[in-house]
């Protein structure tokens, strides 16, 4: 459902314009995470095959719908051409180191050449052909199918050859050992037929069917081949249809490793990967990736859509699927090899994914052995889409495992009950009397919060309520009893004030406590008068408990009235019995003691407004305030002289003076001494 959904998407987005899409995928996370290597790499529904060109330069995929194939440039890491054909693919060769010659065996029996320009012959085989290979030495095309023959057809004279006749009734695949040219066939028997093309006649049979059995697998029916890939000169890997691959040395009948991929579906590509000595196969569901000596798992990959065909890029760690979607996949492993020329940058970006390494925890699943699935007798769900196949057993949903298990366990109701007996006696254990270690600060606190603790979880547990968190066990209150600096005073005005009120309620809650238990032991409903007596018993009786506590704060306010008052006299008593002494003080240089009320004066001086002061000033003379031309104030303020300089400034007006009284006194004498003159 998911996936026609996207298909739809996506065809939708065919009728947008580029930036209508752009707008659209902003709003994909999936998308916006994604690294898109190659531009526009895919197919308008689903793509069936996919390979590499022997340079590595171009990549050419075909698919559907309609029937097309696309060749990517991978040094413009964008689409070359597009080329529509008249039929679907089966399966398709390029024979150049580039994409100059081409041949396309389609499924309405017609094979198609293409050279650069396009569209170069066209011709049909007798049967509906499954796969071909090509055959260097020769230019043969050696094409199998619905039929016991192979067909020849050399591409040199252009004319078909004489068939091969084997013994198989249809065969599904085929491949020529690039290094001695042995060509090999699967057949649907699940037989392996290996033919010498100089001789044209069987060299060797191997039953794969046969082999493919083994006491850890299960086979419905008769497995066939369905892969078939060579390695080097003496190596053979064989897929059946049944999710087998089975790897031959060509020296011996018996094959070297079996491997399950444990889910049924025919195996429909092989690779080797030899850096690490990997083989890599594919179903329709699962890639894996698996050691060839030893058979161990190396890694596995699940897309999210079904597996049409693998391609490995050559020389490197990244891997191209041909999917049942549009998106054709590409990953990049970079343990198998290096990134290709054309995309090394993402060396860089795997070291710093490596760098902040994340890991998935399946917490809705649970992994199983096989052991455990025929515990639980699931064994027949092996290779259904209920188990996944993972390592050595598989994962499975938490669910399924716990309803199989509650089916398969019958006594499991008796542990139950065990544990359940169990619980409860250790429960009456945890009531028994048990020395409770009290804090060294707030003794008192901590045992009335304990005393008060244990009467509401009792309560509680009769009305089937929620304990409320403890005090000394909240984090928020620990400094509390930790710290002497909380320690409670119990002498100090406001816990003397405070005490009869709080233990008036604590009674009273006590009491309350008490009513409601013998509410409960009668069976009277909640719905009644908490307190279980009439209204006005219960105003009475709070009337007089406020009447109680008023009566004790009066009493202790004036226990403190008085303690004040005896506080006061003996500190009347102190004061008068001390003797004053008289205290000296020292005059800095320069100054001159005048008398205390100059600083009474500043200080009165201070508390004025802003306001008063600068009236004050103006009065002085300090302040001169005047309008501007502009409209403004302007106020110029003269500054206090110190003691020093008013000194200076007296002795130098005296000093005037004294000048002026000698010069009048000198003009007087002579003005005397000249009449003197006149007179003789």
């Amino acid at each position: 459902m998911n996936n026609e959904l996207k298909t739809d998407v996506y065809l939708c987005l065919q009728w947008l314009s580029d930036r209508k899409k752009r707008a659209l995928q902003k709003k994909d996370v999936d998308i916006r995470r994604r690294i898109e290597l190659i531009q526009d790499f895919e197919m308008p529904t689903i793509s069936t095959k996919i390979k590499v060109s022997r340079d590595g330069q171009y990549i050419m995929a075909v698919g559907t719908y309609k029937p097309r194939v696309r060749c990517f440039d991978t040094y413009q890491l964008s689409q070359k051409f597009e080329r529509c054909l008249d039929s679907e693919v089966v399966t398709f060769e390029i024979l150049s180191d580039d994409y100059s010659k081409i041949v396309f065996l389609q499924c309405g029996r017609f094979v198609e050449f293409h050279s650069q320009h396009g569209h170069y012959y066209k011709t049909r085989i007798p049967k509906f052909g499954r796969d071909f290979s090509y055959h260097y030495p020769s230019c043969d095309l050696y094409f199998v199918g619905a039929s016991s023959e192979v067909y020849r057809l050399n591409l040199e004279q252009g004319r078909f050859l004489n068939s091969l006749q084997t013994e198989a009734s249809e065969s599904n695949a085929c491949d020529i050992n690039p290094v001695h040219f042995l060509f090999a066939m699967g057949t649907a028997e699940g037989k392996v037929e290996c033919w010498d093309p100089r001789t044209r006649n069987r060299v060797g049979l191997l039953d794969c069917a046969l082999s493919s059995v083994t006491a850890d697998t299960e086979i419905e029916g008769l497995p066939s081949i369905s892969a078939l890939k060579f390695d080097g000169a003496l190596n053979m890997a064989v897929g059946t249809s049944t999710g087998q691959v089975l790897l031959y040395d060509l020296r011996s009948s018996n094959p070297l490793i079996v491997k399950d991929h444990h889910y049924g579906l025919p195996i429909k590509s092989i690779q080797f990967q030899h850096q690490l000595d990997l083989i890599i196969s594919a179903d329709s569901r699962i890639i894996k990736m698996w050691n060839k000596d030893t058979g161990k798992i190396f890694t596995s990959m699940e897309p999210e859509h079904d597996i049409n065909d693998v391609c490995l890029y050559p020389n490197s760690g990244m891997l191209m699927t041909a999917n049942e979607a549009p998106k054709m996949n590409i990953y990049y492993i970079p343990v198998l090899g290096p990134a290709p020329k054309w995309c090394s940058f993402l060396d860089n970006l795997t070291e710093e994914l490596e760098e902040n390494p994340e890991s998935t925890v399946y917490d809705d699943y649970k992994f199983v052995t096989r052991k455990d699935l025929e515990n639980l007798g699931l064994a027949h769900l092996i290779g259904s889409s209920l188990l996944r196949a993972y390592m050595h057993g598989f994962f499975m949903d938490i669910r399924l495992y716990h309803k199989a298990k509650m089916m398969a366990n019958p006594f499991a109701y008796e542990e139950y009950r065990r544990e359940k007996i169990r619980q409860k006696i250790e429960e009456t254990r945890a009531q028994r009397v048990q020395l409770k270690k009290l804090p060294k600060v707030n003794k008192e606190l901590a045992l009335k919060l304990i005393e008060e603790e244990g009467e509401e979880q009792r309560f509680s547990k009769k009305r089937k309520q929620k304990n409320l968190p403890s005090l000394l066990k909240d984090d928020r209150f620990k400094v509390m009893f930790e710290n002497p600096d909380f320690q409670v005073d119990e002498q100090s005005e406001e816990f003397r004030l405070l005490n009869p009120l709080v233990s008036k309620i604590s009674e009273k809650r006590k009491r309350k406590l008490k009513i409601l238990e013998e509410l409960e032991a009668q069976g009277q409903e909640e719905e009644e008068e908490p307190e279980g007596k009439a209204s006005d018993a219960e105003s009475s009786e709070s009337s007089d408990d406020e009447k109680g506590w008023v009566e004790e704060v009066r009493k202790q306010r004036k226990l403190l009235r008085q303690e004040e008052k005896l506080k006061r006299q003996e500190r009347l008593k102190e004061d008068q019995q001390t003797l004053l002494k008289p205290q000296f003080f020292e005059i800095k240089e320069g100054e001159e003691f005048r008398s205390f009320k100059d600083s009474a004066k500043k200080q009165k001086l201070m508390k004025k407004t802003l306001e008063d002061r600068l009236k004050l000033e103006e009065k002085l003379g300090t302040l001169n305030v005047s309008d501007t031309t502009v409209g403004s104030k302007q106020a110029t303020f003269k500054l206090k002289k110190s003691e020093q300089q008013r000194k200076q400034q007296e002795a130098e007006k005296r000093h005037r003076q004294e000048r002026k009284t000698l010069r009048r006194s000198a003009s007087h004498l002579k003005s005397r001494r000249g009449r003197g003159r006149l007179f003789h």
